[in-house]
């Protein structure tokens, strides 16, 4: 009997085998993959990962998505939601996340159109970006919008959304970028029950100079289209309850070693505040625009891209440990 057990241990792992081998060959390393701002969704009825970017190619703008079980081995990509010719935005598209909400999947992306905005002396080209949440039955598609118009304000440059569920009252966190407010801000507005429209007007809950590590670009050599402002950025909002109740954001700026993740923590609680900066930066050796998961085995985990500067980022898996009043990066 045992005999039999091992011919058939040893049939099965040669059936299995070129499976394998036929993945491997078929997928790529995740070091192989240039992303930036990558966000992870953790699908646990289809035990899958699903790794959302921006997809630009030929012409075709929109968002795309990989698939992994491991989180080493990913299949893909495949477009998730492209962006009709005759939509309001159709230059540039950001920082694609996907938040599993009320049985549905939500994508908020940043899109940029051509029109411009007021122009400011002294300051880069303000054009009009935009953050928008589109709806899906499925975390593969295809996403389809509420309306043809972004969820953010009209005459706002924004950038970065992400969702926030808070007794039962959605919100979106997003960023009024640095082009258009010098000291970018962390702002937050409510969402209608179904995340189809804003409810009200945007709050600032901080900005960029608030946090003693932050630097303005042009101080750091941080050049924008080739040249050096003094711009305070804030970026890449994602917010995370600890296991004892704090709630923290993580979020992006430029500190002494460029792109970094910061941390704040709501003394009340609450997405509305007030907040405190945490002194020193998460992680800051020159990358960012991070999100935070558990994997499958409970591991808690960060993705950001690093380096900073293209074509060089690709996602960085780091583990994060939770201390109960805080995060910190474990060892």
């Amino acid at each position: 009997m045992n005999n039999m057990k091992k011919l058939l241990i040893n049939a099965l792992v040669l059936l299995l085998l070129p499976v394998c081998l036929f993945a491997q060959e078929t997928g790529k390393r995740l070091d192989d993959i240039r992303i930036r701002d990558p966000f992870i969704l953790v699908d646990d009825a289809s035990g899958t990962y699903y790794m959302y970017a921006s997809l630009t190619e030929s012409g075709v703008k929109g968002v795309k998505v990989y698939k992994s079980h491991d989180l080493s081995w990913w299949q893909g990509p495949e477009p998730v939601l492209i962006i009709p010719s005759d939509f309001w935005a159709h230059e540039m598209v950001w920082a694609p996340e996907v938040h599993k909400y009320k049985g549905r999947y939500y994508l908020f992306v940043t899109l940029t159109a051509d029109r411009k905005l007021k122009q400011i002396n002294g300051r880069p080209e303000i054009v009009n970006r935009a953050s928008q949440v589109f709806v899906s039955d499925s975390p593969e598609g295809p996403f389809e919008p509420f309306a043809n118009k972004p969820h953010t304000p009209h005459d706002w440059m924004s950038l970065d959304a992400t969702l926030w569920v808070e007794d039962g009252q959605p919100f979106m966190i997003f960023c009024h970028e640095w082009i258009q407010a010098t000291d970018g801000t962390m702002e937050v507005v409510k969402l209608k029950k179904d995340l189809s429209a804003t409810v009200g007007k945007p709050k600032t809950i901080f900005s960029a100079r608030q946090a003693s590590w932050v630097r303005s670009l042009g101080s750091v050599g941080a050049l924008y289209n080739g040249q050096a402002y003094e711009g305070y950025v804030t970026d890449g909002p994602f917010l995370f309850r600890t296991s004892a109740g704090k709630l923290m954001m993580i979020w992006s700026s430029f500190g002494e070693e460029q792109y970094a993740v910061g941390l704040v923590e709501s003394l009340s609680g609450k997405i509305e505040g007030p907040w405190k900066m945490i002194p020193e930066p998460l992680f800051k050796a020159n990358g960012g625009h991070g999100m935070i998961f558990r994997t499958f085995e409970g591991k808690l985990m960060m993705v950001l891209h690093q380096p900073n500067q293209s074509p060089l980022e690709r996602a960085k898996l780091f583990e994060l440990e939770d201390i109960g009043g805080s995060l910190i990066m474990k060892n």
